[in-house]
């Protein structure tokens, strides 16, 4: 089993990886089907369904459809540009696709919110469509956005597309049992083990500049966080707390006074400066998604920060263990709120910090998987209720817990050696079977929970 990387941790756009830049890169790929079809289109159409319809306003879905199928990709995303696009778009009902002839497209028309039932495949579900002159659809596709940014057709879906080992790797380990064997046998490390992965479809220096470059994106969305005030959009009137904070403990700093329990704080306002920014649809790393993108990037700093001997060397290592245990949980269970709840999302983010926090910190591969078990283990059952679909409340404080425990979990596994009695792979199946168990409504449906009980104005 190989996931790279690159693929858990994607440089995008938000407010959501599932619901803005899932259907961002499924209408990309669709625009590449028609660049491939024999025929000519006229207009094109799209519905949304599942959870892409209930809480599709709230993640900009609607837009981000539109904006892909203008040719906008999430890693490359230009807002100013976007916001002349959409409103072309809106006047003139037409859109323009690069490399293809300008089409008929009236969002209010030919863009559907389906609250139906869900498409068979994926609670993130939905279809685009061509047609011609008369209206006729003489292409259609329906796409899933399976979380983290990860996008597949129905064919690829049910053929097991997202599971496809590739080309062989050295240690391609499905399971965390499966991974410490290989870390016993080889003796290397599960960062060497991850890097080695890589290394056979990248260069050293590609991994080397990609690993720095996702960095220098999360450490620029903090301080991007830390630095804005105001009101977040979406009508909720949330309004922006990192940077209040953050002032706040700057200002204490040296007082000794100061609680010891106050280096809570730190941790969460560094989270909740990237979820500020996330919700505010600005630049953030999917780690594993948009809504838990402050989880990981939290605890690097709080690291690089707080803990003596800290190095930004080993930021690297970090990453590369956190990505092995975000495809452990992806390929055998789900990072997507909409499938299994928030215990998929903050859950497997906490997992991921806690292992790479273990990771450079001296810990064993057997404390590195206690560390990740322990995170995960406590989120268990978590539900993911977006108070008006928007990804403010309780998302953003959320991440903040999440690091917290990400930290107490690293810390908790290097008291110990490494033996407990859950194992990860444990862990991960229970998170699988308690998100099907989970009721629709307590995912990311915003039909239950905080989500009914909050007002939404």
């Amino acid at each position: 089993m190989f996931i790279s990387v690159f693929d858990v941790f994607k440089i995008g756009v938000g407010p959501s990886s599932s619901h803005t830049m899932g259907p961002m890169v499924a209408a990309g790929r669709f625009l590449e089907l028609l660049r491939a079809a024999p025929f000519t289109a006229d207009g094109l159409k799209a519905s949304l369904h599942g959870s892409l319809a209930f809480t599709g306003v709230g993640h900009h879905t609607d837009r981000a459809t539109i904006l892909g199928l203008a040719g906008f990709t999430p890693a490359e995303f230009d807002a100013d540009r976007a916001a002349e696009v959409m409103a072309e778009i809106e006047t003139t009902g037409r859109i323009n696709p690069p490399d293809l002839p300008e089409m008929v497209f009236a969002p209010k028309d030919d863009l559907k919110f389906d609250y139906g039932p869900n498409l068979p495949g994926h609670a993130n579900g939905m279809i685009l469509m061509a047609t011609d002159k008369q209206g006729d659809v003489i292409l259609q596709e329906t796409y899933y956005s399976i979380g983290g940014g990860f996008v597949l057709t129905a064919d690829e879906l049910e053929h097991g597309a997202d599971k496809d080992e590739g080309a062989p790797v050295p240690y391609p380990f499905k399971s965390a049992a499966e991974m410490l064997e290989m870390a016993a046998k080889s003796g290397k490390t599960i960062a060497e083990m991850k890097k080695a992965n890589e290394l056979t479809r990248r260069s050293h220096a590609e991994v080397d500049r990609g690993l720095d470059a996702l960095w220098q994106v999360m450490d620029g969305c903090i301080n991007r966080g830390l630095a804005n005030e105001g009101i977040l959009p979406g009508g909720l009137n949330v309004r922006r707390r990192a940077a209040g904070i953050y002032n706040a403990l700057m200002a204490e700093r040296g007082m000794n006074l100061t609680a010891p329990h106050t280096i809570n704080d730190w941790m969460s306002t560094y989270a909740m400066a990237v979820n500020e920014e996330n919700a505010a649809g600005g630049q953030v790393v999917t780690a594993p998604t948009n809504g838990a993108a402050g989880v990981l990037p939290a605890t690097i700093r709080y690291w690089l920060d707080h803990v003596p001997g800290a190095t930004r060397t080993r930021i690297p290592e970090f990453l590369l263990t956190a990505a092995a245990i975000g495809g452990l949980v992806k390929f055998n269970a789900s990072i997507s709120g909409a499938e299994a709840g928030c215990q998929a999302e903050v859950g497997s983010a906490s997992a991921m910090a806690a292992a790479g926090l273990c990771a450079v910190m001296g810990g064993t591969t057997e404390q590195i998987e206690n560390a990740a078990e322990i995170a995960l283990e406590h989120h268990l059952g978590m539900t993911c209720d977006p108070v008006k679909g928007l990804v403010q409340v309780p998302c953003i404080e959320r991440n903040g817990l999440g690091a917290i425990k990400a930290v107490s979990a690293a810390s908790l596994s290097l008291r110990g050696d490494g033996k407990h009695l859950v194992p990860l792979d444990a862990c991960i199946e229970t998170m699988r079977q308690t998100g099907h168990d989970m009721s629709e409504k307590y995912k990311e449906t915003s039909l239950g929970g905080l989500a009914v009980n909050i007002p939404n104005c």
